[in-house]
């Protein structure tokens, strides 16, 4: 098939958090015998941040960002394309993108929404009824998430979703991996995102409340926006930190942290790509408590769970390098075993025959 996605980057993870699960989705579907194309808007200093080459499993088209270059560009890829994708979160032009894809739906055609915030879009609808999305929910084929389990397909049927179906984060094995640890990296507990709203008040309790409570302890930050709270003295902010550098960071510290967003935590079942990329590497991770993580990982076998900053202290104070090593091996194992991408594209792949057939 030839599939087409209007997204926010594929080359570029800059302010990007869905970058890893694009690449992972789009490489395996190549794989399965696919053309995909992806059409990226040049935003948000992204083109100027590109931490992946032009990839021979893709065609990547920046265009800019502009009505009428998209307009354009669409009404060029519809006419060939079996499968019209827009993505969610693109940070430009979203709402007129969301309703020329949908325009494009043909008979011989299939139309998706990809949502790779579904719990935030969900509750960002059911508290504006002006939301313009709304319109655009049932004009779409298929509404897939990359979280949020039945939730997410509750919510999206309440908005007359005609299908909605989660293809969760996963891992891919050629880019995640174990690697060589780095000094800059080290400490007991690491971190790994930017500094946003919906997350902010969660990292504040479970990371730097931790720090706070193990002040002999060392903490490594990663990420961009931190720089502007009082950090206790014991973390080192290392900053924005490019994904080709992640193997290294989630293999420095004795454990990684995984702290979902707010949205994600409330309606479960939404391993954001930090669970797997540590999990790849063989990272012993830390995670909040969600609803849904023993689909992924089993408590206190792969992975540890933790309810608040006080119990990821304790946890790190009765943490040894030993038992670390053995959770994150078990970890790689399951991950390897039954959540790789080339689960999720076969899964796709199913989803489309089912339909094409």
């Amino acid at each position: 098939m030839k599939i087409v996605f209007f997204g926010s980057s594929l080359v570029s993870a800059f302010w990007n958090g869905s970058a890893t699960y694009y690449r992972g989705i789009i490489r395996y579907l190549h794989e399965r015998g696919h053309q995909i194309t992806f059409y990226e808007p040049d935003a948000y200093q992204r083109q100027q941040h590109r931490d992946f080459p032009a990839p021979d499993w893709a065609r990547v088209v920046v265009y800019e960002a502009t009505e009428e270059a998209a307009a354009r560009l669409i009404e060029e890829a519809a006419k060939t394309a079996d499968v019209m994708v827009k993505t969610s979160g693109v940070g430009v032009l979203d709402e007129f993108l969301e309703r020329a894809i949908a325009d494009t739906k043909r008979a011989d055609n299939l139309t998706i929404f990809w949502d790779v915030d579904a719990p935030a879009t969900i509750e960002r609808m059911e508290e504006n009824p002006n939301d313009s999305f709304r319109a655009q929910v049932r004009r779409y084929d298929y509404i897939l998430t990359y979280g949020g389990g039945q939730p997410v397909v509750d919510g999206y049927k309440s908005f007359g979703a005609q299908e909605c179906i989660p293809i969760y984060n996963a891992l891919d094995p050629i880019t995640h991996h174990p690697a060589p640890p780095e000094a800059r990296f080290a400490g007991t507990l690491g971190f790994l995102g930017n500094r946003l709203p919906d997350r902010e008040a969660r990292v504040q309790e479970f990371f730097l409340r931790a720090a706070t409570l193990l002040p002999n302890e060392r903490f490594i930050l990663g990420g961009s926006g931190w720089e502007q709270p009082q950090l206790p003295p014991n973390v080192t902010h290392v900053g924005h930190v490019y994904s080709r550098e992640h193997n290294a960071f989630n293999c420095s510290a004795r454990a990684v942290l995984n702290v979902n967003r707010a949205s994600m935590a409330r309606y479960g079942f939404s391993p954001p790509t930090r669970v797997f990329e540590a999990a790849g590497a063989g990272a012993c991770l830390i995670t909040d408590a969600w609803i849904g993580i023993e689909l992924f990982l089993e408590p206190n076998e792969e992975v540890l769970v933790a309810r608040d900053g006080a119990e990821v202290a304790a946890l790190l104070t009765q943490l040894t390098p030993e038992r670390a090593q053995e959770i994150g091996a078990a970890a790689q194992r399951r991950i390897l075993a039954e959540h790789t991408y080339r689960h999720r594209a076969e899964q796709f792949d199913q989803i489309m025959e089912g339909v094409l057939a």
